[in-house]
């Protein structure tokens, strides 16, 4: 909220919206970015529709980054910044599984992605948004936090290294871990994200 807040204090119109199977929207589970993708697709046609001529930037942290990149196309906007996305699925697992059960417990995380596949029927293989980055027209800032041990700094290396558009650039963010980056780092989100979005959306 308090992000939006600012946004709209900075001049911008705000959308903010429930992902499938998050908060009020219907849904039996998440999939990891891969059908939120057409979610932030729709959202973003919406905007389209009813600001025909405005430029349009997006703000995406950890599964709603991923949903900008997984779609069958690029999110159409002018600026994308990116907070905290995993780079594939099987790190995303194994770090998450060394973080809460310890470093042998990544040997389990090729049984719990197969599982995954069953259950929500999507191929491991879609889940790489350090692959589908490079499709990304747009200018895209990839930010992560420098203690983050669920999408870690190598991870967000990866990520800013793969985005292909001119102006992209990478932020981690000294001290903080995979948490809301605008709270964590108030003065140098304004800061850094402002410039980035007033830069790429606004063309100042």
């Amino acid at each position: 909220m308090a992000r939006a807040q600012w946004l709209a204090r900075e001049g911008y119109a705000v959308l903010a919206f429930d992902f499938q199977a998050h908060g009020e929207s219907p849904g039996p589970f998440i999939t990891f970015g891969r059908r939120e993708s057409l979610d932030a697709s729709a959202a973003v046609h919406w905007l389209r529709t009813r600001l025909p001529g405005e430029r349009i930037g997006a703000i995406g942290a950890s599964l709603g980054g991923a949903a900008a990149l997984l779609g069958p196309s690029p999110l159409d906007v002018e600026a994308l910044v990116l907070e905290a996305v995993y780079s594939d699925i099987e790190t995303a697992v194994s770090n998450r599984l060394a973080l809460h059960l310890g470093g042998a417990a990544r040997a389990l995380a090729p049984l719990l992605i197969g599982s995954a596949r069953l259950i929500i029927g999507e191929d491991p293989a879609a889940l790489r948004p350090a692959e589908t980055i490079a499709r990304v027209r747009a200018p895209v800032l990839v930010a992560g936090g420098a203690e983050d041990r669920h999408t870690t700094p190598a991870e967000i290396r990866a990520m800013a290294g793969a985005a292909g558009a001119t102006g992209s650039r990478l932020w981690l963010v000294p001290g903080t871990a995979h948490v809301d980056l605008h709270a964590a780092a108030t003065d140098d989100y304004m800061t850094i994200v402002g410039g980035f979005l007033r830069r790429h959306v606004r063309g100042e």
